[in-house]
């Protein structure tokens, strides 16, 4: 039976546990996770927490909407057995009818029928590394080559276990002047997320620096359940022309190689993006956005006239 949990009901150590043992579990569905990035959840549950689906809500004008948090690229079902398309669908129709909007990210082995739900299919990459380097390297483009000979030839070095803060100040000097989007709140939401999980040993931390040792780009990577994310990357001008993060990448993966890690690279429909990720060799994978409007349709008009409900932005910039 899928019951509807409050926030102070839910079980944390029976829920984290499911979340482990699911075999489509991912970091972002821990309890310390949410709580780190949603203003609130709630939860849908199956039994004594044999499956479960996080909610995450806010409140506007009285109106009660699920979103998807900053930092959480898929959430919905998360299963310790087999989990077909009826049952990811049972989960959706047992969502309260408080919840007027929906617009959320299931995850990739979470099916719905497309035509009985509005749904679009995003963009996600993700690169196994259980073969040599060599043999990983040899698959890279053409231009992922050339750019990690320049950045070697340009003395670019790569340091692992740097500071997450200056990964974000970086982002903010640079490209987060353009990403009204992220606010203070958003950020000191990712401190405290990577912080958590570099004290769990779920995170690690690279920069790459200049000849001068000026700090040029910056990865952060996040991992669980035999994937490793790159949750947040930022680089500058001298970065963009060093090839600084393709080296990066490149260390990760070669520090990483021959082992049963996959790295997901978190995205993403933006087409520079899409096509850096797959420059590495990555495979495409679809994961469903859900969309759900119970909502007037005089207020539903209003709404995305305006754009209201907050969009997903890429983070990995």
């Amino acid at each position: 039976m899928i019951n509807y949990v409050n926030y102070n009901d839910i079980d944390k150590e029976k829920w984290d546990r499911c979340i482990k043992q699911s075999f489509n579990g991912n970091i972002c569905a821990y309890s310390w996770y949410l709580e780190a990035v949603a203003t609130e959840w709630d939860a849908l549950v199956e039994d004594d927490y044999e499956r479960v689906f996080p909610l995450t809500f806010r409140r506007k004008m009285g109106i009660h909407y699920l979103y998807q948090p900053f930092f959480t690229q898929q959430l919905g079902v998360f299963s310790k057995s087999i989990l077909t398309q009826s049952v990811t669908e049972l989960f959706i129709e047992k969502i309260p009818s408080k919840f007027k909007y929906i617009e959320i990210n299931l995850n990739t082995f979470n099916k719905l029928d497309n035509t009985r739900y509005k749904i679009s299919q995003f963009l996600n990459h993700e690169l196994d590394l259980i073969s040599s380097h060599e043999s990983l390297y040899n698959n890279y483009s053409q231009n992922t080559k050339r750019n990690i000979k320049k950045a070697n030839k340009k003395d670019i070095t790569i340091v692992k276990n740097i500071k997450p803060d200056e990964i974000i100040k970086l982002f903010r000097e640079n490209r987060g002047k353009d990403i009204k989007h992220l606010s203070d709140h958003d950020y000191l939401s990712l401190k405290r997320i990577v912080y958590t999980c570099l004290y769990k040993g779920k995170a690690q931390v690279y920069g790459a620096y200049t000849d001068k040792n000026t700090l040029c780009a910056g990865a952060i990577f996040v991992i669980s359940h035999k994937k490793a994310v790159l949750l947040f990357t930022a680089t500058n001008d001298i970065a963009r022309n060093s090839g600084a993060m393709f080296l990066l990448i490149d260390h990760f993966i070669k520090s990483h190689s021959q082992s049963h890690l996959t790295l997901d690279f978190e995205g993403s429909n933006d087409p520079n993006l899409a096509r850096f990720y797959k420059s590495f060799n990555s495979n495409e994978v679809f994961y469903s956005h859900l969309e759900i409007d119970r909502l007037n349709p005089v207020v539903s008009k209003g709404i995305q006239s305006i754009k209201w409900i907050r969009k997903q932005v890429p983070f990995n910039f």
